[in-house]
């Protein structure tokens, strides 16, 4: 999935009201669990935005946003498509922590 464009060049063609809109829509995400598929929903990007963003046909964004096991490098791509940035935790009963090691792609 080499080869896509900043999820930035994709909202360039944006209205304000949609906008506005993913604005909102990130902000209600922070606070929730969702799947990757409600989260594309959510963002109010379709499956075809996200296949241009990240250079491949529709038919994979769809299996792609359904897995429930995937590589983290392909997770991340999906996230950075999609505008995010991946952050992994790992959560114990007395503390959470951040994994270093998945923050970004290795040079």
């Amino acid at each position: 999935m080499s080869g896509h464009r900043p999820f930035s060049d994709l909202k360039k063609g944006w209205s304000p009201e949609r906008l506005a809109r993913h604005e909102a829509l990130t902000a209600k995400f922070e606070a929730e669990l969702v799947s990757l598929e409600q989260l594309r929903e959510g963002l109010g990007i379709s499956q075809e935005e996200l296949a241009e963003v990240m250079d491949v046909q529709q038919p994979a964004i769809s299996k792609l946003v359904r897995r429930s096991d995937m590589k983290v490098s392909t997770l991340r791509e999906l996230i950075a498509a999609m505008g995010g940035e991946l952050h992994i935790t790992a959560s114990f009963a007395d503390r959470s922590v951040e994994i270093e090691d998945f923050r970004s792609a290795a040079a």
